[in-house]
């Protein structure tokens, strides 16, 4: 996703980010690198395996990995701007 033209409004986010949840959920590949996900869910990550199971365990909740790739625009979706 490049920088939108205009800032989404909140709808048009949750809809970009429920949407590419739902790919994630459904096998579609990622668009961050797995080691960036850890590194950015690391706090989460040990609290749920420990610190040694951090290294080698992986964010599983789509949701979650959708918000990450929308704050970080890895999204390759927008909205159309002749919807309004």
């Amino acid at each position: 996703m490049v920088k939108p033209k205009n800032p989404h409004t909140r709808f048009e986010r949750a809809r970009i980010i429920g949407a590419r949840a739902l790919q994630i959920g459904m096998g579609a590949p990622l668009n961050a690198p797995e080691d960036v996900l850890r590194e950015a869910f690391k706090e989460e990550l040990v609290s749920l395996y420990g610190l040694e199971e951090a290294s080698v365990r992986f964010v599983l909740d789509p949701l979650k990995i959708a918000m990450y790739e929308y704050d970080n625009e890895l999204i390759p979706i927008d909205t159309d701007p002749h919807d309004e």
